[in-house]
C-alpha cells in the first residue's frame, strides 16, 4: 500500500508504522498556538484526523494491481465454515453371514448387538491386498443418523477408513443427552459394553492414538454435559498414553478409569473370560481419579512399569542438533527463558514452538503482550513455518492461505480485555487445554502479568507465582515457558554486555531454583552470532548444561546451527509442505506394511492395538 501525504499537504515523518502528531495543513496558519501538532496520522494505514478543526481522511493510494481482479481473494481468507468431508455411499444392510455371526458370538457379542450397532459385511478393495476385493466386516460411523465413515477389517487384520471422510467417535449419536458415557479404544470393546446393556458408549476411531483433534467438534454437544466419563482403554503402553490424554482433555475430576483385573488387557477379553456381570462390576467399581494428592505405588503402577520396561526416555527435541544434545522437552515442566533486551528471546521461543508443532503436533497458547498487535506476532510465526519473508514478493497466496489455516488450528493467543492477572491467564489456558488440546503455554514476559504482591515481599510473591505455574503445568500436562527479563547488567571492560544467568533475573533467585529448564539467549553483536546457554535441566535424561551457537536468518526468523566459524546451512524450506509430503509418504508406506501380532504398525495411523482374534473368512 502506498501513502500519498503530499496530496493533502501533510508533512509526514519518515517511517512505516506507528501514530504520529504533525501540524494540520488546514488550520495551523490560523492557530494562535503555532506549536500545537493537532493532526494525528497513522503511518501504516494512512488515516489522519485533526483534533482541532476535524480535518480527516486517508492518504492511502490504491495501486493499479489492487484494482485488478484477484481470484485469490475468494480463497485466501481462513475458512471458518465446517470442513467438507466425503461421505461414503450408504451401506446396504445385507444378511450377515453365519460365519461372521459365529465369530462375533465367539467374542461374546450376540447377533442382536451386532445388528443394533448397524455392522455390515461386504467386499472392499484393500490397499494391503494390492487393491484386490476381499470380504470385510464394516464398522459404520454415523452422526445424526447420517453415515460419515466406515472402518473395514479383513480376516487377517488389515484395516482402512474411508479416504477423505470425517474422523469421529464411533456410536457418537448414542451418548447425546446422557449424563454418563464410556469411551473405549476399539469398536469390539464398545460392543462388549453394548452387550451388557450400556449403549452409552463410544470408541475412538484410530486406536490408541494420543492425537484427539477430532474431538474438538464434539466436546460441546456430546461431552460437556457428562457428569461421569468412564475411560475404558487397554492396559498396554499405548492404551495408557490414550488414557492420559483423555484425562487431560475431559478433566480428571469427572473421569473414572476402568481396571479389568489380572490377565485382561481390554473390555472384550474380560467379557469373554468372566461374563457380563463381571464387566459391569468393573464399571461400578471404577475409582474416581484421585485429586487429594495422596497416592500409593498402585496408582502409578502402569507408568512405573513403563519406565522399568523402556527406561527414562529423552524428551521432545526441536531438530537442531547442537541444541538437541543439550535439551529435550517434556510436559508438566516449567521452562524459564531470559536474556538482555534485543537478544532474540521471544524469537527463539517462537523457534521452539514452530519446531515442536511440526515434529510432534504440539499446540501452543501465547500470552505475549510484548508481541502485540497479534497480527505482528502471527506474521513472524508465518515466516518460521514457510521459510520465507512475510510479503507478497516471497509468499504465494496459496502458501499464505495454508499457513494461516494451520495457525488457526494450532496457535492460540490469550489477550484478556479485563485484566492481566495470572489467574485470568491460566483460566483461559485451562479452557484451551480442554477445548483445543494445547500442550504448551507461553507467557512472554513475566513483568506484564498484573502485580498482585500485596503485603508479601518480592521473593515470596515470585515464589508463589512460579509454584502456581508449576502446578498448572503438572495438573494439565503442559509445558509452561516463562520469559523473564534480567536486571540491568553492567558492561565488561570492552563495553560489551556479557550473557546473564538465571540468577540475574530481576526479583528473585527462585527463577533459577524453581525452574525445570533454564535457558539464556544472548546475541554476540561483535561476532553476529546467537548463543543459547542451557543453564539448567533438572533431570539428566532430558539434557545437560552447555552452549549452542546459532546464526539468525533475518529473512525468515529461523536459527541455523553455527560450527567452528563455517558458513551455516541456512534453512529456507517450507516446513508445512515438507511435512505434508512426509505424511503422504507415510500413508503410502503404511499400505505396504504387514500388521504385527497386536494389530499395530510403526506408521499406520489406524491399525494400532486393535482386536487380536482373526475373522474366519
Amino acid at each position: 500500500m502506498t501513502l500519498d501525504w503530499r496530496k493533502y499537504g501533510i508533512d509526514a515523518p519518515y517511517g512505516s508504522s506507528g501514530n504520529r502528531k504533525v501540524f494540520c495543513p488546514q488550520c495551523h496558519e490560523s492557530r494562535r498556538n503555532k506549536t500545537d501538532r493537532s493532526l494525528s496520522i497513522n503511518l501504516a494505514t494512512g488515516e489522519f484526523h485533526c483534533h482541532y478543526c476535524g480535518f480527516s481522511g486517508c492518504a492511502a493510494v490504491q495501486e493499479a494491481w489492487e484494482k485488478e481482479p484477484r481470484p485469490w481473494k475468494n480463497y485466501a481468507p481462513i475458512r471458518k465454515e465446517k470442513k467438507e468431508y466425503r461421505r461414503p455411499a450408504p451401506r446396504p444392510e445385507h444378511a450377515l453371514s453365519d460365519r461372521l455371526l459365529a465369530w462375533f458370538k465367539g467374542r461374546g457379542i450376540s447377533e442382536t448387538t451386532v445388528r443394533k450397532a448397524r455392522i455390515t459385511e461386504g467386499m472392499e478393495r484393500m490397499p494391503q491386498k494390492e487393491n484386490q476385493e476381499v470380504n470385510t466386516v464394516q464398522f459404520n460411523y454415523y452422526h445424526d443418523g447420517v453415515l460419515c465413515n466406515t472402518k473395514f477389517r479383513t480376516g487377517d487384520k488389515c484395516f482402512k477408513l474411508c479416504s477423505g471422510a470425517e474422523l469421529l467417535p464411533w456410536n457418537i449419536d448414542a451418548i447425546k443427552g446422557c449424563s454418563e458415557c464410556i469411551i473405549t479404544e476399539g469398536e469390539m470393546d464398545a460392543l462388549s459394553f453394548m452387550e451388557c446393556g450400556r449403549d452409552d458408549v463410544v470408541s475412538v476411531p484410530n486406536g490408541a492414538n494420543s492425537n484427539l483433534d477430532y474431538l474438538d467438534d464434539y466436546l460441546e454437544g456430546y461431552f460437556d454435559d457428562k457428569e461421569t466419563i468412564y475411560i475404558a482403554s487397554d492396559t498396554d503402553t499405548k492404551g495408557v498414553l490414550l488414557r492420559d490424554e483423555l484425562l487431560r482433555r475431559f478433566g480428571a475430576e469427572r473421569c473414572r478409569v476402568l481396571d479389568y483385573g489380572e490377565g485382561c488387557k481390554d473390555a472384550n477379553e474380560h467379557l469373554q473370560k468372566f461374563g457380563k456381570e463381571s464387566l459391569l462390576q468393573c464399571l461400578a467399581t471404577a475409582p474416581e481419579t484421585k485429586l487429594d494428592g495422596v497416592y500409593t505405588v498402585s496408582d502409578i503402577e502402569q507408568s512405573l512399569d513403563r519406565l522399568f520396561e523402556y527406561g527414562l526416555q529423552k524428551g521432545a527435541v526441536i531438530g537442531n542438533e547442537n541444541f538437541d544434545r543439550l535439551c529435550s522437552f517434556e510436559t508438566r515442566r516449567l521452562c524459564i527463558v531470559t536474556g538482555i533486551p534485543s537478544s532474540g528471546k521471544s524469537e527463539f521461543i517462537d523457534e521452539i514452538a514452530e519446531r515442536l508443532n511440526m515434529r510432534y503436533d504440539w499446540r501452543f497458547a501465547y500470552f505475549s503482550p510484548e508481541n502485540a498487535p497479534l497480527a505482528y506476532h502471527a506474521s513472524k510465526l508465518i515466516e518460521k513455518f514457510t521459510g520465507k519473508k512475510f510479503d507478497k514478493q516471497h509468499l504465494t497466496y496459496g502458501e499464505y492461505k495454508d499457513v494461516k489455516e494451520h495457525l488457526e488450528r494450532n496457535f492460540f493467543f490469550i489477550s484478556p480485555q479485563t485484566d492481566f492477572k495470572l489467574d485470568t491467564i491460566l483460566e483461559r489456558a485451562r479452557y484451551l487445554v480442554r477445548r483445543r488440546g494445547i500442550k504448551c503455554l507461553v507467557i512472554d514476559p513475566y513483568n506484564r502479568l498484573e502485580n498482585e504482591q500485596g503485603s508479601r515481599n518480592e521473593t515470596q510473591y515470585i515464589s508463589s507465582v512460579l509454584d502456581k505455574l508449576t502446578n498448572f503445568a503438572q495438573q494439565n500436562d503442559v509445558l509452561v515457558i516463562l520469559m523473564a527479563h534480567p536486571t540491568k547488567l553492567p558492561k565488561n571492560k570492552d563495553g560489551v554486555f556479557e550473557a546473564p544467568t538465571l540468577y540475574d533475573i530481576s526479583g528473585s533467585a527462585n527463577f533459577f531454583n524453581k525452574a525445570d529448564y533454564g535457558i539464556v539467549v544472548h546475541r554476540d553483536r561483535v561476532e553476529n552470532t546467537v548463543e543459547v546457554h542451557v543453564q539448567k535441566v533438572k533431570f539428566r535424561h532430558l539434557g545437560e548444561a552447555g552452549t549452542a551457537l546459532f546464526k539468525y536468518n533475518i529473512n525468515n526468523g529461523r536459527y541455523s546451527a553455527y560450527y567452528n566459524g563455517s558458513e551455516p546451512d541456512w534453512d529456507n524450506s517450507n516446513h508445512l509442505q515438507q511435512r505434508r509430503a512426509q505424511c503422504e509418504e507415510n500413508v503410502r508406506e503404511s499400505t505396504r506394511i504387514e500388521f504385527a501380532d497386536d494389530g499395530s504398525t510403526p506408521n499406520n495411523p489406524i491399525g494400532r492395538q486393535l482386536e487380536r482374534n482373526e475373522l474366519p473368512f
